[in-house]
């Protein structure tokens, strides 16, 4: 007679499971995730798509592969679904950010028109507010997948949201260093707009409030008044003429080099980190 010895389970977890759990991995996988389908689809569709059929398709195709590489990300290393981009209340709180936006852009020129910064002195063709909506959808999708969904979230999850909102400000701002016409001041405002849009993410937990924020505000001057943003050349409807020194105006870097924007940006931060502390 014999009898069958016990199977003895090891509790070491595997090489892949302990590379999937430490969060620098993650962030690196998980931000490989976000970029790479953009650069590869736009690259690809560049290479074998004549000009003339590249009207804006593309942008909202790299966009979705984006979203889908990061929901097979999150589902192989964490195995869960995909809380953040959730579709209850995707619409409500997508327009509401959306709305925030452009009341934050729009509070801004009214400042800057009042002090006599800021005019409109004609208009360009009004189909580039059609030309650049499929682009900047696909950057505020991009932009807010890898700086809140990927760093702060998984800098949150193990350092803390003190910590997370350091790094997230930190990384955001630097990475816009490089855009042309870049100063202190765009830089340091740059930080606060990423504050912001972090603490739009913590209001709810999920991506549709930020990204609607982040859209919001960039499709307002770079689609509708001819304004640079982030130091990227202006193309939008309304051509503005910006006088005055750089401080005010944001000078050609666009007005997130402004003051204005610094005060109205981080004052929109603190009331949504106060909303967010309450929830």
């Amino acid at each position: 007679m014999s009898i069958a010895q016990p199977q003895v389970v090891s509790s070491v977890p595997s090489f892949r499971a302990r590379l999937f759990a430490h969060p620098v991995t993650r962030i690196i996988i998980g931000m490989c995730a976000v970029v790479l389908p953009i650069i590869l689809t736009l690259a690809v569709i560049d290479k074998l798509v004549p000009k003339e059929l590249r009207f804006g398709w593309q942008f909202l195709l790299a966009g979705g592969l984006a979203i889908l590489s990061y929901r097979y990300f999150v589902r192989r290393t964490e195995q869960r679904g995909l809380t953040e981009l959730a579709p209850a209340g995707a619409a409500r709180e997508t327009f509401t950010g959306v709305a925030l936006g452009a009341a934050l852009g729009l509070a801004v020129a009214g400042v800057l028109a009042a002090a006599g910064a800021f005019a409109i002195s004609g208009s360009n063709d009004a189909a580039i507010m059609l030309k650049t909506l499929p682009e900047q959808m696909m950057v505020a999708v991009f932009e807010e997948l890898l700086f809140r969904a990927v760093l702060f979230r998984i800098v949150e999850q193990r350092w803390g949201t003190r910590t997370a909102l350091i790094v997230s400000c930190v990384v955001f701002a630097l990475a816009h260093v490089s855009n042309d016409q870049a100063t202190a001041l765009g830089i340091l405002i740059t930080g606060v707009a990423s504050l912001t849009l972090c603490a739009a993410y913590l209001r709810t937990r999920r991506l549709w409030l930020p990204i609607g924020l982040h859209f919001g505000w960039n499709y307002l001057y770079d689609s509708l008044f001819a304004v640079p943003v982030s130091g990227h050349a202006a193309r939008g409807w309304l051509q503005v003429t910006m006088t005055g020194p750089d401080w005010l105006t944001g000078g050609a870097y666009g007005v997130e080099a402004s003051a204005i924007t610094l005060l109205l940006w981080g004052a929109t931060a603190l009331l949504l980190l106060r909303r967010a502390v309450k929830r």
